[in-house]
């Protein structure tokens, strides 16, 4: 019995075998699938024309690619660097050096669980809620969402820290 079943499974084999050899001399090789391309389409430009759509009075720096606007009353700044394909969206909250360290302790555990993409980070002295991307792969809608979380996490400063 058990040599007919391996005569059996050998059987099995050799047609899964010869019938793959069959099918790659008769099926004509694929074409190349063309390369996706690459995400995002975000360029200083267009970041200009959302922003503006967002609040009509929103000012560009003269000689840099900045933006200051507000969303709900939040002073919001967007700064761009094309050379280094970045940009940072950026809400000053309070001067660092009035922190106690477990409020440090809280931004932390903020930045692991509740503020989503938005952080809240430390530079220049102060306390500032951010969200950081690379400029050219950022979608619109990511745009936007990334405004809507740092006002949020600016808001919720002190709070639910989301």
């Amino acid at each position: 019995m058990k040599m007919y079943r391996a005569a059996g499974v050998a059987v099995v084999i050799a047609m899964v075998a010869t019938a793959a050899v069959a099918q790659s001399q008769t099926t004509p090789p694929e074409a190349p699938k063309p390369k996706a391309a690459v995400e995002g389409t975000m360029t200083i430009k267009r970041m200009g024309a959302i922003i503006k759509r967002l609040d009509a009075k929103a000012q560009k720096s003269a000689n840099t690619a900045a933006w200051q606007f507000h969303i709900e009353k939040v002073p919001v700044v967007v700064v761009t660097d094309a050379g280094n394909n970045r940009m940072r969206i950026m809400i000053a909250l309070k001067k660092a050096d009035k922190m106690s360290p477990a409020e440090l302790l809280r931004l932390s555990q903020a930045n692991f669980d509740t503020a989503l993409d938005a952080r809240y980070a430390i530079a220049q002295g102060l306390l500032w809620a951010t969200f950081i991307h690379p400029l050219s792969e950022l979608y619109e809608k990511q745009f936007i969402a990334g405004i809507g979380q740092t006002v949020n996490a600016a808001k919720s400063y002190g709070t639910t820290y989301s």
